[in-house]
């Protein structure tokens, strides 16, 4: 481990001593969340992005040393290792550079080199490498055999001796790779005759873009047409500069010799060097590509996490339907299910009935918010609400996914009795009420927003977006006796089983009441308990710092404090003045320094404080189709997805419109995360209504001078959407009018 400390430092630019903290807590079974948070002093405060950063270069020099000792295991077990190999084989940072120095001693099915070398023309092709001034024909007829027809066939088979020993340069790859990295295009055009059946990709039918250039989003189009069958795709620079580099090293004159050497060159790159390197960069701009689009997805999942909770409200949340009617339920505070019912507010010789009922429930069951998905009649939905003038705030909740959630084994599993419309129907609510804590009961990958999700490298967006959601959860800390199997499995150091072991002894003992109690959990021992303590919390429990993020380990050093001040620890929270006075380096230790004990007195000015902000009502234009919708229209709007290439924008009706990237800001921006933000609020201007393909285009900086620099970030509103426009392969301008039909 210690071997990996100075390479990790020194590619991330971190100190050398926060590197090997870092590690050595990793290799303890510590959590990042859990570093983050509580081991600031030995880290020096490194955040979790530079912790991940830290454990992802770990992971890829493991694999870089095992695959180095392979390597060089191989060749030394073909006799062939030098001291001047061993040299280049260790002066090798990169993967790439590895497979190059390896690529003569690999084993290979039998190539033309080899067939020419059983034949005896070896030698031929060592006499033309010489360059001699020498009659080539006369020298290629000596190796006429009953193999070798004729000269020509033996020159061909030296070309082809020399055509590998030319693949198989380290530094002729080493520096065509540099001319792909700065000069090679990826060019993409139609397969004959998959015209038609190939049309979403008309843009990419004959397309050229430096790979230097290219964004990830229009990377992905093309290798996506290309692997459904409608694009052929090559990646390379100009073949000229291309043969100009080989030429360089491998020509040494002008003779008859050269001749051979300039077709063996040829050769090479054409049928050897360059398909193998358009490979590599093809996988690499792949991969590229793909990290870039879980960027985003991650991103938005964190934001979409963190969405504003409205808080333990009793709510009454409806799924909204026509023929069906909508589906009613009644929450208490903290999201049990008090009561089903079905109205049919739509159908006008029922309305009035409805209205009484909806009044009877909220009068029953003291309703404090509504909660109103905005799929199929929702907006209809909330209108018929709003008519009954019952001075509560009423919310609508994004319901993508909710039909996910209610056929899962989750929902059947805490609601046996109930079918899915019901199960549908509370997840709204519940949506409103924490969003987080109902959303961690989904797949990620069915809850995100982002872009090309399905084409990405699934393995590597399941670790980067679990991840994500243990960062979420860790940050906003979890009530130990309301939360979920789920949403604890996702705390720092719990995991399924442990969490299933919680809620099993919670019902046991009817709730906790200190966060000692945890150890007598089956398989949750004092590991488990170091990492995950600090993130539960325990409201109105036995100690008052349970309901805090301060560490029980820490406990001893408030109690100190406190003892000093001459007050007890109850009198220390929430008095910010009093906290003030304590000098942090005081009371550090070696085990608690100064950044931690600064940590716990912020922690105790405000004990357990949510950082999310509180869900407000949002208030949509009047209007309700993609018929109300008129160029010019200036209108508010709720984003509701960000990719690369734009924002989504929820106006009000069925059909979200999308911003381009180049009509958010009057300054040039490449990422709309730089000045956007999910759920934001935000005045639109209409510029396109495609009424044909029910498409919208909008402009935010329409609505903005560059004098201003843009509006103000307003209100946001709880909002939970599912990818929208996220999968198109059209270039910038066709997806600048993709929409999501139907939520």
């Amino acid at each position: 481990m210690s071997a990996f400390v100075q390479p990790i430092a020194q590619k991330l630019s971190i100190k050398l001593q926060q590197v090997e903290a870092v590690l050595a807590l990793l290799a303890e079974g510590a959590t990042i969340p859990f570093i983050a948070r509580y081991r600031k002093d030995k880290t020096g405060a490194l955040d979790e992005v530079q912790i991940q950063q830290i454990q992802d270069e770990l992971k890829f020099l493991k694999e870089f040393t095992d695959r180095k000792l392979f390597i060089e295991k191989t060749i030394t077990d073909q006799q062939k290792m030098t001291p001047a190999l061993q040299a280049t084989i260790d002066a090798a940072t990169t993967l790439a550079a590895l497979e190059d120095i390896y690529l003569p001693y690999k084993p290979k099915r039998t190539t033309k080199a080899q067939t020419a070398r059983a034949k005896g023309l070896e030698p031929l092709a060592n006499l033309l490498l010489e360059q001699n001034n020498i009659d080539v024909i006369a020298v290629a007829a000596t190796f006429i055999t009953e193999n070798v027809l004729d000269a020509e066939a033996a020159l061909q088979g030296a070309r082809d001796i020399i055509a590998e020993l030319i693949n198989e340069d380290a530094q002729v790859r080493a520096k065509l790779r540099k001319l792909f990295e700065v000069a090679a295009t990826i060019q993409s055009k139609v397969i004959t005759d998959q015209e038609t059946a190939g049309i979403k990709y008309k843009d990419y039918f004959d397309f050229s873009e430096l790979i230097a250039k290219i964004p990830s989003h229009r990377i992905l189009a093309v290798l996506r047409g290309f692997l459904e069958g409608y694009l052929r795709i090559t990646i390379s620079p100009a073949e000229e500069n291309a043969l100009e580099i080989l030429e360089s090293i491998y020509i040494k004159g002008m003779s008859s010799c050269s001749d051979q050497i300039k077709k063996a060159a040829k050769d090479a790159y054409r049928r050897l060097l360059q398909p193998s390197l358009e490979t590599e960069f093809r996988t690499n701009l792949k991969a590229k590509a793909d990290e870039d689009a879980i960027n985003v997805f991650a991103e938005n999942l964190r934001q979409l996490l963190l969405s504003a909770p409205i808080g333990g409200k009793r709510i009454l949340a409806i799924d909204p339907g026509y023929r069906t009617g909508c589906k009613v339920v009644c929450l208490d505070e903290k999201g049990g299910l008090q009561k089903t019912d079905l109205i049919f507010p739509h159908e006008n010789n029922r309305v009035a009935a409805e209205e009484i009922k909806i009044k009877n429930l909220v009068q029953q069951y003291g309703i404090e918010v509504f909660a109103i998905g905005d799929g199929t009649a929702g907006r209809e939905t909330e209108q018929f609400i709003k008519k009954l003038n019952l001075g509560l705030p009423v919310f609508l909740v994004n319901e993508d996914g909710a039909s996910i959630y209610s056929a899962s084994e989750i929902a059947r599993e805490e609601f046996p009795d109930e079918d899915i419309t019901v199960r549908g129907a509370v997840s709204i609510g519940r949506r409103l009420m924490d969003p987080l804590a109902e959303l961690v009961k989904l797949d990620p990958k069915s809850i995100g927003v982002g872009q090309y999700q399905h084409d990405v490298n699934q393995f590597r967006l399941k670790e980067r977006l679990d991840a994500t959601v243990v960062s979420c959860v860790n940050n906003v800390g979890v009530n130990l006796n309301t939360a979920s199997k789920h949403l604890l499995s996702y705390v720092s150091g719990i995991g399924g089983t442990v969490a299933e072991n919680i809620i099993k002894y919670r019902n046991e003992i009817g709730k906790f009441s200190s966060r000692k109690q945890l150890l007598k959990v089956p398989r949750l021992g004092g590991k488990v308990f170091e990492q995950c303590a600090g993130f539960l919390r325990i409201p109105e429990g036995d100690d008052l710092l349970d309901q805090s993020a301060v560490h029980p380990e820490a406990y001893p050093l408030v109690e100190a404090i406190a003892k000093e001040l001459g007050v007890e620890v109850k009198a220390l929270i929430g008095k910010e003045e009093l906290l003030k006075t304590v000098n942090a380096k005081k009371y550090a230790t070696e085990q608690i320094g100064e950044l931690t004990i600064q940590d716990i007195l912020n922690e105790l000015k405000k004990p357990g404080l949510d950082p999310r902000s509180e869900a407000q009502a949002f208030e949509f234009a009047n209007i309700f189709s993609i018929d109300d919708v008129k160029v010019g229209m200036e209108v508010p709007g709720v984003v509701t997805n960000i990719t690369r290439f734009g924002a989504f924008v929820d106006i009000g009706v069925k059909q979200d419109g999308l911003v381009h990237v180049s009509e958010i800001s009057h300054q040039y921006i490449t990422d709309p995360n730089e000045v956007l933000k999910l759920n934001q609020q935000v005045k639109v201007k209409v510029m396109e209504v495609d009424l044909v393909r029910k498409r919208i285009g909008l402009s935010i900086k329409q609505m903005t001078t560059p004098a201003t620099g843009g509006q103000k970030r307003p209100i946001q509103r709880q909002n939970n959407p599912v990818q929208k426009g996220a999968d198109l392969p059209m270039d910038d301008a066709l997806v600048a009018l993709k929409q999501r039909f139907g939520r």
